[in-house]
Order: structure tokens, then sequence, then C-alpha cells
């Protein structure tokens, strides 16, 4: 069941299930936290599991703001964790959400016992890539999120899970076009101004968990790579012939490297 909270003056949608060792899920951009449904499923019969909204995104607040940062988004998922009285939980997050997952392991070291990051990177944006990211922000406030997020359609799903479930792409699909324009923008506009955390990561104290696909259009394998040699225990799993969303795109699989990752940490 969606309820709401009220933390740091926004109102953040969120999803409470099971019970035992907690696990916090961040989505990534243009998404929702629907997007972990089959994740939900499978571990809330052993964890409490909790999803959100980040804000700006899904049923969440948006703010009006310029930018909405990376550090935002991790003190609103510290603050929603003091509403649910959860004192330290396993942080998940993907692409963008994984990279607020580092924002919180950057700031709140304490209340984190596990850290998952799939389909992401902890470097800063090069000025290129900075420039790209406030040009679709304009382009989420002009024109809507149907066209510059249905744009990234065929780079977020690799050609096989297209062609093995069409109905992932209308999923997916329907996240973005959902995704109110003036929080995606917000969001990418404070992703453009993010740190290194890389520092970070060399030294977390808790183990990791990394996922990534070999067909991922916007993180490499050998970035993958590079992020594991850089965590002091981290553990690498590879998705062959997976794109940008392996925990939608392979569930199965990626549900049971979490119940493997997991099990030793509750």
């Amino acid at each position: 069941m969606m309820r709401t909270a009220q933390v740091n003056g926004v109102s953040i949608a969120y999803r409470d299930t099971g019970s035992g060792p907690a696990v916090v899920f961040l989505h990534g951009h243009p998404f929702d936290q629907s997007m972990w449904e089959p994740q939900v499923a499978a571990l809330s019969t052993k964890y409490r599991v909790v999803t959100l909204d980040l804000r700006g995104y899904g049923a969440s607040e948006v703010p009006a703001v310029e930018a909405t940062t990376l550090e935002t988004m991790a003190t609103d998922v510290n603050a929603l964790l003091d509403h649910l009285r959860i004192d330290r939980a396993v942080v998940a997050g993907l692409s963008m959400g994984g990279q607020a997952a580092m924002a919180f392991a950057d700031q709140f070291p304490q209340r984190l016992s596990g850290l998952i990051l799939a389909a992401t990177f902890p470097e800063a944006d090069t000025a290129e890539v900075r420039s790209s990211r406030r040009a679709t922000a304009d382009r989420f406030v002009n024109e809507g999120s149907v066209v510059p997020g249905g744009e990234m359609l065929p780079r977020l799903l690799a050609p096989a899970s297209l062609k093995r479930n069409p109905a992932l792409a209308v999923k997916v699909f329907t996240m973005i076009a959902n995704a109110p324009p003036a929080g995606a923008a917000a969001a990418l506009r404070g992703r453009a101004q993010r740190k290194d955390y890389a520092p970070t990561l060399r030294a977390l104290a808790v183990p990791a968990l990394i996922a990534i696909g070999t067909e991922d259009k916007y993180v490499s394998l050998e970035t993958a790579r590079k992020m594991q040699a850089t965590i002091p225990s981290a553990r690498l799993e590879v998705f062959d012939g997976i794109g940008h969303l392996p925990n939608l795109e392979a569930p199965e699989h990626f549900n049971a490297v979490l119940h493997q990752y997991l099990a030793p940490l509750g």
C-alpha cells in the first residue's frame, strides 16, 4: 500500500513491505518506485523492503526548484528512515538511484549495512556531459517527458529483452511518460553538479554488490570492474545480454543474486 511521509519539507510517496532487516530501493531516472516490483515480491518474505518515489518523481511532491541534488535525495532517504524508525538499512540503487545511494553512503555511513549498485558509476560528469544533462533538462520542461524520455528506451533495454518481452518496453515507457517533467529536469540539473564518489567507495566499511549488464549503453563493464576494485569488499555480478535495467530484464537472476548477497547481512 502506498503511503506518504512529510520529510525535509516535501511529501514523499513510499511503500513499506514485509519484516526483517531493512532494504531500501532507489529508482533511476526517469522512473519511479514501481520499477522495483519484482524485487519487492521476491524479498519481502524475508526482509523489510522500502521503496520510494524520489522527490520530483512518481507520486512524490515536485518542489519548485531549479535543481535537486543527490545529496538532497540522500537526506530525504535518511529522514524517511527516521520516520519509519529504521536504524540501519541496505541501500540499493540503479543508475541515478545508485548515485543517490552513494550520496547516502557518503553522508550517513553509520546507517548503512550494505550497498547495492546497479548500472551506475561514481565519477562526476565531464563538462560535456554536464552540458548535455542541462540541455536534456530543458527538453523535459519544454517538451514534456514523453519525447526526450522515449528516446532513451532503445538505450535502456537490450535488443534481446525488447524482442523477448515487449510488455517490458510498455512498462518502462509508461514510467517514463508519467515522470513529472519539472521533477525530472531538476534531478538532471542536480546530477550535473555531483561530485566524484570514488573516495566514498574507497572508504566503504560494508560489503557491496555491483550489478552490470553486458549490453548496458550507459555504463561499461570496464567501469563496473573499476568500481569493484575501488571498494574494499565488493562482489561484481555480470548479466550477459542484458541492458541498463537488469532488475527488470532478468528479474529471477537479479533476485537470486540479491538473496545471496543479503543472507550473510541479515
